[in-house]
């Protein structure tokens, strides 16, 4: 097969949640950073691929696809040694599924209220409520986790592949306590020790940790 190209930047979640699939995968692609301060997403090129200019967006031999959950599933279903990151049982996938609507409708715009102001208007006081819409996040989570032991089921899938993107990346703001939120600590836990977690996920989160750190926010 053609040399798959992922084009992304390491400070997002869901770019990093496709690099965890393609690393389990173990497929072989070149992973090209697009600079987003410096608008290379509106580059003619690059919008001639993904019209919405949006982070990740991967190249498969001329065949372009974007939005990160569209991805991972389109990477299991056809490079898949088999459908275990996502089942082809349409009961498991409806879990699935379930879940990566709820990273994208939920959890990917909790992280948004708090992350656009600090990183696009440059405020640096983020108010109580949106911390407690985090927590109740967390909260939400632990029941996933009570109920199996992966956010989808009894089998990791590409959806704990999505949340802990962004659940090592919100973090930053709300560490996941484990004396409050047991289960879903020692989940992220067993996650990290992956093998391919530190080249997916791990060591990609320097980049969002220094950038937030800068800006010494503060709840208010």
């Amino acid at each position: 097969m053609e040399k798959l190209i992922l084009y992304g930047i390491d400070a997002s979640p869901p770019v990093r949640s496709v690099l965890l699939t393609l690393n389990a995968l173990e497929l072989p692609f070149e992973y090209k950073v697009v600079n987003l301060m410096a608008k290379e997403q509106l580059r003619p090129e690059f919008l001639t691929m993904n019209p919405l200019h949006t982070v990740p967006t991967l190249d498969d031999d001329g065949f372009y696809v974007y939005d990160s959950h569209a991805i991972n599933a389109y990477l299991v279903a056809k490079y898949g040694k088999d459908d275990s990151l996502y089942p082809k049982d349409l009961q498991q996938r409806a879990m699935v599924d379930q879940r990566l609507h709820y990273d994208s409708s939920v959890v990917g715009s909790t992280l948004r209220a708090i992350t656009f102001p600090l990183f696009r208007l440059n405020e640096t006081e983020i108010p109580r409520a949106r911390i407690d819409a985090l927590e109740d996040v967390y909260a939400t989570l632990e029941t996933f986790l009570t109920i199996n032991e992966y956010i989808a089921g009894k089998q990791l899938t590409i959806a704990d592949f999505h949340i802990i993107a962004i659940l090592s990346t919100i973090e930053i703001f709300l560490p996941v306590a484990a004396g409050k939120f047991p289960t879903l600590s020692a989940w992220m836990q067993r996650i990290a020790q992956l093998p391919y977690y530190a080249e997916g996920n791990g060591k990609r989160l320097e980049q969002c940790v220094a950038f937030f750190t800068s800006k010494k926010f503060t709840i208010v």
